[in-house]
């Protein structure tokens, strides 16, 4: 049985063949221009406009409502904008399928653990790899050499990508016996098996005891030394603080600072955010 699909929004504008450049005349990897996504007239997602360079660790923070997980479905496509546009290496994707995006390398680990029931951690793992695998179901069955080579890559991926996330003695339980923390790790584990190069953590450290989360936090240090681009929401301020090289703060759809961690931690606009969480707000995803 396959992970629950998120239900998609109405049609985006027609793509453009190019994105604007940044400031500094480099295109950034990822690049959203006024991106806005309403559920019953409520905007969760209003006028969002950033960019994210390669290699960088981009956290993203917020209370409770402020639209975090609405703008990681809108960039991975499990959700489509009401309007605005979403920018991928200078090509316009807002109008591409999740599937689409994630052949592009577009990774996301969702908040609530997503498994396939039935399978072993291993085999949940190697399921990263369609992405990016070659041969269809006819070799497969047929059992081809082509196939059996690439069924052996895939193996390999699969088990150095629970190597990286500590899980290895698991390999052969099944799935859905994990505790949750073990899940949100086979979960980070699935995604760099599908080779990454933008990688989306929906508060992966969410749920987690002291010792995994220090040990996610030195998987993600590692994976940042490696160039891989990601962007982290998480409630934890400290954890995204001593990872990211810039955080953008949300606060009911909208950006309302961004910056180094230290100084937009400071701003008195996101202390009043963190403070108000506990107002009346309208519920978003």
């Amino acid at each position: 049985m396959s992970p629950e699909d998120v239900t998609r929004g109405p049609a985006a504008r027609p793509p453009a063949t190019e994105s604007p450049v940044g400031p500094s005349g480099v295109v950034p990897l990822l690049r959203t221009e006024d991106l806005a996504r309403s559920f019953g007239g409520v905007f969760a997602v209003a006028e969002v406009s950033m960019s994210v360079a390669r290699g960088e660790m981009r956290g993203v923070i917020g209370a409770n409502g402020a639209g975090k997980s609405t703008l990681f479905n809108l960039i991975s496509g499990h959700l489509t904008p009401n309007r605005g546009t979403i920018s991928y290496g200078g090509k316009r994707i807002e109008h591409l399928a999740p599937h689409e995006r994630a052949r592009l390398r577009i990774s996301i680990v969702f908040q609530t653990a997503r498994l396939f029931a039935g399978m072993t951690v291993l085999e949940n793992v190697m399921m990263g790899a369609h992405v990016w695998s070659r041969h269809g179901f006819f070799e497969a069955a047929l059992r081809l050499p082509r196939h059996r080579k690439e069924e052996r890559e895939i193996r390999s991926k699969a088990e150095e990508a629970l190597e990286r996330v500590g899980m290895t003695p698991w390999a052969a339980t099944e799935a859905e016996s994990l505790p949750l923390g073990q899940q949100r790790s086979l979960q980070v584990a699935r995604v760099l098996c599908s080779k990454p190069a933008l990688l989306l953590l929906d508060e992966p450290a969410s749920g987690l005891r002291a010792e995994e989360k220090e040990s996610l936090a030195g998987l993600l240090e590692q994976l940042k030394a490696e160039g891989l681009t990601m962007m982290l929401i998480e409630h934890d301020v400290g954890f995204v603080s001593g990872l990211a090289d810039t955080v953008t703060v949300l606060d009911l759809g909208r950006v309302i600072a961004e910056g180094p961690p230290d100084e937009v931690t400071q701003d008195p606009a996101v202390i009043a955010a963190y403070i108000g969480e506990g107002r009346g707000r309208a519920q978003r995803h």
